[in-house]
């Protein structure tokens, strides 16, 4: 429900982005690919970055949380996006106002809660022990998010993964349980599937804006930090072919391109994966066989939409496999048929065509679009 209702309500929502992509931000990167293209990224990301710190006042993620996680997506309330309790079919089981308790919201206090739906605070996707709570990596609204209060202590420092025997499940269907993802068996929480492309962003973002450092991190807790202390792949195999996947199978949304936005105003660096979904495959490569990729290799992502300057850019897997595309109109008319190596050249020039909404078809998939 999340990815095409977004993109298809994206100039409504298109008021509440705070910035866009600086002119000329991502120049240095063109014609990069591979662990070069990441360390480029890493100048640019770093260079002038924030850190506005942990707490609150003028700084501080409490507050940054006011313009990068309001529900302008589901309930469309104003309400905490809270990845760990949204339900993006129906009512959510609970929700939180932002702000402090003495005004009226719902940010923790230092109290203990034993169940859902007290109050939210912040939580480190990439738990912070994975790099000993420093800064300011600790601070980081680019991986730090608002999250229930109990979901996040159950969670606790486990990695993301997926387990198909939960021992524990949230309201919304966060899980957590042993492993069931190939190369790791220990325990393991699983964000809900609306979400799992955020977190993998969120993730890829975070070795490649602290590469410097990496090579201290997996000390840490070794036996559960996907860290693996290189400067370039950044995390352990198994997990780079967890995020990948994540990454395909949940597109960039619109929520994530204006959180991206609202951040960039605070802390005046950018997720480089939500503005340009297809570098994640051309910095960093998958290594599951062929069985194990079926349910997701031919997911193909396009982006930016809605399109701008009349370029549209593919990402995903099974760009390989893929040598035409059709562009249609909603009412199944045959706009433009594109034949290419889409593999070496994954983007699309539209030729005269107007504003409005197409659906760009593949041999097995069908995605709605917007040109702007």
């Amino acid at each position: 429900m999340k990815k095409f209702l977004t993109l298809l309500l994206a100039v409504h929502f298109a008021g509440y982005s705070f910035a866009q992509i600086p002119t000329g931000y991502y120049d240095s990167a063109n014609g990069l690919t591979g662990y070069e293209l990441k360390s480029e990224l890493y100048g640019i990301i770093s260079n002038g970055a924030l850190d506005l710190g942990y707490g609150s006042g003028t700084g501080g993620l409490w507050t940054t949380y006011f313009t990068s996680d309001v529900d302008r997506y589901y309930e469309n309330n104003g309400s905490v996006l809270d990845m760990y309790s949204e339900n993006p079919t129906g009512p959510d089981a609970y929700e939180f106002k932002l702000g402090q308790s003495y005004s009226g919201g719902n940010q923790c206090s230092d109290v203990d809660f034993t169940v859902e739906g007290v109050c939210y605070n912040r939580e480190h996707s990439l738990p912070k022990s994975y790099f000993g709570n420093a800064a300011p990596m600790a601070n980081d609204a680019h991986f730090v998010v608002p999250s229930d209060y109990f979901v996040n202590q159950q969670r606790s420092n486990y990695p993301y993964g997926e387990t198909d025997s939960p021992v524990w499940t949230s309201k919304n269907g966060s899980k957590l349980g042993t492993s069931s993802f190939p190369g790791y068996y220990g325990t393991v929480f699983e964000p809900i599937n609306e979400f799992k492309g955020d977190f993998a962003r969120m993730h890829l973002y975070f070795i490649t804006r602290y590469q410097d450092k990496l090579q201290n991190f997996n000390k840490f807790y070794p036996n559960i930090n996907p860290i693996d202390g290189t400067t370039d792949r950044g995390y352990k195999q198994w997990y780079i072919n967890l995020l990948l996947k994540w990454a395909a199978q949940d597109p960039v949304s619109q929520k994530e391109i204006d959180r991206n936005n609202a951040i960039y105003v605070r802390q005046k660096n950018r997720n480089p994966f939500i503005d340009h979904p297809e570098w994640v495959n051309m910095i960093w490569t998958s290594t599951l066989s062929s069985v194990e990729i079926t349910t997701f290799k031919k997911t193909i992502s396009i982006y930016p939409n809605p399109v701008r300057n009349g370029q549209l850019h593919l990402a995903g897997y099974g760009l390989e496999e893929l040598s035409t595309v059709q562009i249609y109109s909603l009412d199944g008319r045959l706009i433009q048929t594109i034949k290419q190596n889409f593999k070496t050249l994954p983007k699309i020039i539209l030729k005269d065509v107007p504003k409005g909404v197409y659906i760009l078809k593949t041999d097995t998939q069908s995605i709605k679009f917007m040109v702007d």
